[in-house]
């Protein structure tokens, strides 16, 4: 006699998840190779999105976000568009990547938080003339087997999490489920070679900053958890 396997609130949250995110892989797949291809993209990312704690208006107006933020950097420097990274998840902006100078990366985080909408954000440029040929390749690997890592593992919901490496430190947004899901995030990140450390700025599913109002101004965010 067989019996019914229970799963919790979050078990099959994160089972939907991952089904949403490989349902988008193989559809985006499907969409380079086909005239539909812009409809069914459109498809695959609405259903990803439906799907992320966030959801869709969310995910739509993260998009917005990182639109404005793209835009004012251009118009400030176009090679400091290309020197930064962005990472945004429901208002919250991670800011990373390397410019020679404090001024620089003054302007993009004053150009972040002039964006409508931006309840957070957070500065993790890095003041250096940056990497070479050799750090952009292990960097690309990184994020490559950590997307994989997360969308494949069973007790991680990938899709609320936003990830970047630079010069070999990963940075994490998002929204977690709970600490043993996090966790997992971390040993999945620090599994990976050439990563020298992991810098958390997720939050948890009940975290009170995930309903706060926008404000414009900087809020008092927790300190980063590095490992």
């Amino acid at each position: 006699m067989s019996t019914a396997r229970i799963h919790t609130p979050a078990q099959d949250r994160r089972r939907k998840g991952r089904l949403a995110a490989t349902l988008a892989v193989g559809l985006l797949a499907l969409a380079a190779c086909t005239p539909a291809g812009v409809v069914v993209g459109a498809a695959a990312s609405a259903g990803v999105a439906a799907s992320e704690e966030r959801g869709i208006r969310g995910a739509a107006n993260d998009t917005l976000i990182r639109v404005a933020i793209n835009e004012a950097w251009v118009k400030e420097d176009f090679d400091t568009f290309n020197r930064l990274n962005l990472q945004i998840y429901e208002g919250r902006v991670l800011v990373s990547g390397r410019v020679p100078d404090q001024v620089l990366a003054d302007k993009a985080v004053q150009a972040a938080w002039k964006t409508e909408d931006v309840r957070e954000v957070i500065n993790e440029i890095e003041i250096s003339d940056g990497g070479g040929i050799k750090d952009f390749a292990n960097d690309t690997l990184i994020n490559a087997r950590l997307d994989a890592g997360l969308l494949f593992d069973g007790d991680v919901n990938s899709i609320n999490y936003s990830t970047r490496a630079v010069g070999g430190t990963v940075f994490l947004l998002g929204v977690a489920q709970d600490r043993a899901e996090l966790d997992r995030v971390f040993q999945i990140a620090r599994d990976i070679p050439n990563v020298k450390r992991v810098i958390s700025h997720v939050i948890m599913i009940d975290d009170p900053r995930r309903i706060a109002s926008p404000s414009g101004q900087p809020q008092d965010s927790k300190p980063a958890e590095s490992r």
